[in-house]
């Protein structure tokens, strides 16, 4: 029997985004998906193309055969936004183009949100998580955040090394990334108990002090060891959703699973999630009936053989089918 949402929107409807994105569909009780052409911060070049392989292997028509009403939009593109002419601002690569796109699909997520829509991002790095995040939470605001991936992306402007955003939405959306103007949109609407981490297995010294400091909740590598993956995930909602009643935006990085599991992503870590290990995860969080908004993040076909690609396509196309109802019975 399929769950009942308690935050999305009755009947099944469709509606445009008005924004620069690819393909956009909507759903049962109005779920719509963003898959933005962009590649913000990423070093690795190749990522922006993931959602178009996603959509080409099919997930529209994977959607519809498990009852939704889908609504393809066809393709779009933020052609205002130049990543040329876009110099470092200290150390922070690509900052106006990561803070610009972020910013339009946090106002577009947003709107869809408040209308009682789902929304669905494709990446794209996990930067665009500045966006949907802040979109969810502004029509949302008592919403917490399950943040699956092998590193906590929560590098700030003193602890990164690198410069790439990538790394860092997650210290923005809590308030602590430092102050950088161009992101002086990023309201600190994420509490630090609305957060937990699963999955984690790669993550900076300076990451390991902010995570402490803040008193933030996460589940390495170690903990589903340990205890499994049930066991993980009903602590992981505990923390941050101990009544069951607040909506979850769920926020997946493709490589919180093994490499041998999906091979073609930018920043491979082996140790990771098993294919079951990161299905039961969006299982266990569509059962919930709370899931509001849904970030599939780091498919970069670029990265590997025709096999990989296609395995690690497939692998995502089903964890969206899997976030959206699907069982294996």
């Amino acid at each position: 029997m399929a769950t009942k949402s308690r935050f999305i929107a009755e009947p099944k409807t469709a509606a445009d985004v008005p924004l620069g994105t690819l393909p956009t569909f909507m759903t049962n009780g109005r779920v719509l998906m963003f898959i933005t052409e962009i590649e913000t911060a990423v070093a690795k070049a190749g990522v922006d193309r993931g959602p178009i392989h996603l959509v080409e292997a099919g997930l529209i028509d994977q959607i519809s055969e498990l009852g939704w009403n889908v609504k393809f939009d066809g393709h779009h593109q933020f052609e205002e936004v130049d990543a040329i002419n876009d110099p470092p601002i200290g150390i922070l690569k690509n900052p106006r183009l990561v803070s610009r796109v972020t910013e339009a699909v946090a106002k577009a997520v947003g709107e869809h949100a408040r209308n009682g829509e789902l929304p669905i991002t494709l990446g794209g790095d996990h930067s665009l998580a500045m966006g949907t995040v802040s979109g969810t939470l502004s029509a949302h605001p008592e919403a917490c955040l399950i943040w699956i991936d092998a590193h906590a992306d929560i590098n700030t402007l003193e602890s990164t090394e690198s410069g790439n955003i990538h790394g860092m939405p997650v210290s923005f959306l809590l308030g602590i990334g430092g102050q950088v103007p161009e992101f002086s949109w990023v309201k600190p609407l994420l509490k630090a108990d609305r957060l937990v981490y699963i999955g984690l297995r790669d993550v900076d010294s300076g990451e390991k002090r902010i995570l402490r400091e803040n008193n933030i909740k996460a589940f390495s590598m170690h903990e589903v060891d340990k205890y499994g993956i049930g066991k993980v995930v009903e602590m992981a909602l505990d923390h941050v959703n101990p009544n069951r009643d607040r909506p979850i935006h769920l926020s997946f990085d493709v490589d919180a699973l093994d490499p041998s599991v999906a091979p073609s992503t930018g920043t491979p870590v082996r140790g990771g999630l098993t294919f079951r290990e990161g299905h039961y995860i969006c299982e266990a969080i569509y059962e919930t009936g709370l899931l509001v908004a849904l970030d599939l993040m780091e498919v970069n076909p670029s990265l590997a053989d025709a096999a990989s690609v296609r395995q690690t396509v497939q692998v995502g196309c089903s964890l969206v089918r899997s976030a959206l109802g699907e069982s294996l019975l």
